[in-house]
């Protein structure tokens, strides 16, 4: 079942783990499922290659009443400042890794908070969401927060300046200088993001599982080479008869 509403999305997805919450009290077991992250350059394709992976995984789901959904930042930042939402999210982990999850942001931050910023907030939220599983996450340094993570997989999409000046002309109905002053402004961002929040350079290729260059590569064909890889390397995930 593919979900297109953001809110929709998230409780659903929320709903659906609350099944795992209930298998894990019986089975006393963790049944948890990969997480996906895309780092992409303005205009590369992420938006409509994280929907085609979800469609093509979803097939594969070994339990088919879990949904596999997209949490981009825009979504994130919903769901941290929703009063409801974090509650719930927080319910599904027990004080082991709740507390596994503090020692894990004290490290990235290399601080103990003394109270909680915005991007903490967020980079906490990407956390569980990354151990809950069955996710894909756009941006905002996930592929860094989730990378200790044991279902974690790490994706970053590039393409030509005139590919994506052409995309997001597209997306948005910007005009040509319009989307080349939006795609330098937003590239320029997420560089200085990363760098001052993680300490580190958006481009290293050190930091992923994949680069993909969707100049080379439709973007159905990304998502299929995407979601083959990941069930190549998380087999136990999936089913293999469908």
């Amino acid at each position: 079942m593919i979900i297109k509403d953001g809110f929709k999305k998230a409780k659903s997805y929320i709903e659906s783990h609350s099944k795992l919450a209930d298998s894990f009290d019986r089975h006393k077991k963790s049944i948890v499922g990969p997480c996906i992250t895309i780092s992409r350059e303005v205009g590369s394709g992420s938006g409509i290659i994280g929907e085609k992976i979800v469609e093509y995984l979803q097939k594969f789901n070994k339990d088919e009443s879990i949904n596999w959904t997209i949490f981009d930042k825009n979504l994130i930042e919903k769901v941290v400042d929703d009063h409801n939402l974090p509650k719930k999210l927080i319910e599904y982990f027990s004080e082991e890794k709740l507390s596994k999850t503090s020692s894990m942001m004290e490290e990235l931050f290399r601080i103990h908070p003394p109270s909680w910023t915005l991007i903490q907030k967020t980079s906490e939220t990407i956390l569980h969401l990354g151990q809950m599983g069955y996710v894909i996450i756009i941006g905002r340094g996930a592929n860094i927060i989730t990378s200790k993570l044991n279902n974690s997989f790490s994706v970053r999409l590039i393409s030509p300046f005139e590919d994506r000046v052409e995309h997001v002309q597209d997306i948005f109905k910007f005009g040509k200088k319009e989307a080349i002053d939006y795609i330098k402004k937003e590239d320029q961002v997420r560089i200085t993001y990363i760098k001052k929040n993680f300490h580190k350079d958006i481009n290293d290729p050190l930091l992923y599982h994949m680069i993909l260059n969707t100049h080379l590569i439709s973007y159905e064909e990304t998502a299929k080479i995407i979601g083959d890889a990941v069930m190549c390397k998380f087999p136990k995930m999936f089913s293999s008869s469908k």
